[in-house]
């Protein structure tokens, strides 16, 4: 029991010291102790490739050192004790290779002294500068590289070469360790430049999926919108024919059959409607129109007709001169908001002299008014909610017009509209 408590609450006690560790160490050593928040290192997998490359890292140093050990038994001025220490020193670092990727940072600063006293291992403190410019950024590189450099006339210094002049000798060595620079910050921004590449390349599929959730979603809001609009009309129908059938069962039988056979007709035009709203929904292509044309403003006497055969007064104005000119959209919207005026008016104010008023030119714009004084008489209930003047007001500002609605100054209602009609 004592022991797990213990366990538990480790972790705790050492976070505080983690990150002061953190704060005070360069960002690179921290990388090189790569601390997790439970206090232990973390480490990467290494992948096929990751093991062909350190191989051919570690074959690289090793023949370097093989040929500097060659030259060593060559040099008559070194004694075979300090030649044999040579060799030891440059076989533990190519052995200490295998640690570049854990420990970049940490072996390229252990080369620094190593390389001043073993000429062995001068592969190993080549790749060590090459793995820190691959995998370090350029201010460790710099410091680290540059005072190799730096050191590099202290050594042929001390140990002459036997063969080659000091200006030579040095000039080869800072090519070599420059080149090995040169190369591993040439890696580091390839994989940089893939990365950025990657990054963006996710970033843009995001964003498309973003756009074609985006599109997907007011789609949908558009059909639901467009569903509304169409069956609300039908169902109100409906609904007022079945509720006076139910509260006058008494009724003359031609008023019976006239009621009956709009609820015949509008439940058939209701279904018909649904038939198209789910056929866009099933189509490939969304893009596709119903098999029926949408209605502009040109079948708004139609949908005048049908609400006086329903047994609505609806009076009308129309002012358009050539309702056919109305370009598409407008008018669809235009007879939209008719429908769903009047649709309110027969749900709200039954019985009562519902008014449409269209009037607009090319370059001034239409407008489209709705309006109905109050009731009568005693309104039934009907289930509404002001979905559809939401709808109407979402659908108008789509089209870059403008919807307004309210009660009138004698207690009625008035939905007023204004929709662009370019010249």
């Amino acid at each position: 029991m004592e022991a797990s408590q213990q366990t538990g609450n480790a972790p705790p006690t050492d976070e505080p010291s983690l990150r002061w560790r953190r704060r005070l160490l360069p960002s690179a050593l921290a990388d090189e102790l790569d601390l997790a928040p439970d206090g232990r290192p973390g480490r990467r997998r290494r992948t096929a490739r990751d093991w062909i490359v350190d191989f051919c890292c570690f074959l690289i140093a090793v023949l370097i050192g093989l040929a500097a050990a060659d030259q060593l038994d060559q040099n008559p001025n070194l004694p075979h004790d300090l030649a044999v220490l040579d060799q030891l020193i440059g076989a533990a670092s190519c052995a200490a290779v295998w640690l570049r990727r854990r420990w970049p940072l940490g072996l390229a600063l252990a080369m620094v002294p190593v390389g001043l006293v073993s000429d062995s291992a001068g592969g190993a403190v080549a790749i060590s500068i090459f793995t820190l410019a691959v995998h370090r950024p350029f201010r460790y590189v710099a410091w680290i590289a540059g005072t190799s450099i730096l050191l590099v006339p202290v050594f042929f210094w001390l140990r002459p070469s036997p063969s080659d002049p000091f200006l030579v000798s040095v000039a080869f060595t800072v090519i070599i360790a420059v080149t090995c620079v040169g190369w591993g910050m040439f890696v580091r921004s390839r994989r940089q430049l893939l990365m950025s590449l990657r990054d963006r390349a996710h970033r843009a599929e995001t964003e498309a999926a973003l756009r074609a959730e985006q599109a997907q979603r007011l789609a949908r809001e558009a059909i639901a919108r467009e569903m509304h609009d169409v069956l609300a009309h039908r169902l109100t129908l409906l609904s007022v024919h079945a509720g006076a059938l139910e509260f006058r069962p008494d009724a003359p039988q031609p008023e019976i059959a006239r009621a009956a056979g709009v609820i015949r007709e509008s439940a058939h035009e209701a279904l018909q409607d649904l038939r198209e709203i789910i056929g866009v929904l099933r189509a490939e292509d969304h893009g596709e129109e119903s098999g029926r044309p949408q209605p502009t403003l040109v079948a708004l006497d139609a949908l005048i007709a049908e609400s006086r055969e329903a047994g609505m007064k609806v009076s009308i104005d129309n002012r358009v001169a050539d309702p056919e000119a109305v370009p598409a959209s407008t008018g669809r919207t235009a007879y939209r908001i008719a429908q769903e005026g009047l649709t309110n008016a027969r749900k709200h104010a039954p019985g009562a002299e519902v008014a449409v008023h269209v009037a607009g030119a090319p370059g001034e714009g239409l407008t489209v008014t709705v309006s109905n004084p109050p009731p009568p008489g005693e309104v039934p209930h009907v289930p509404g909610s002001g979905q559809g003047l939401i709808g109407l007001t979402e659908r108008a500002g789509l089209a870059g017009g403008r919807l307004d609605h309210g009660p009138g100054d004698e207690g009625g209602f008035t939905v007023r509209a204004w929709l662009p009609w370019s010249a």
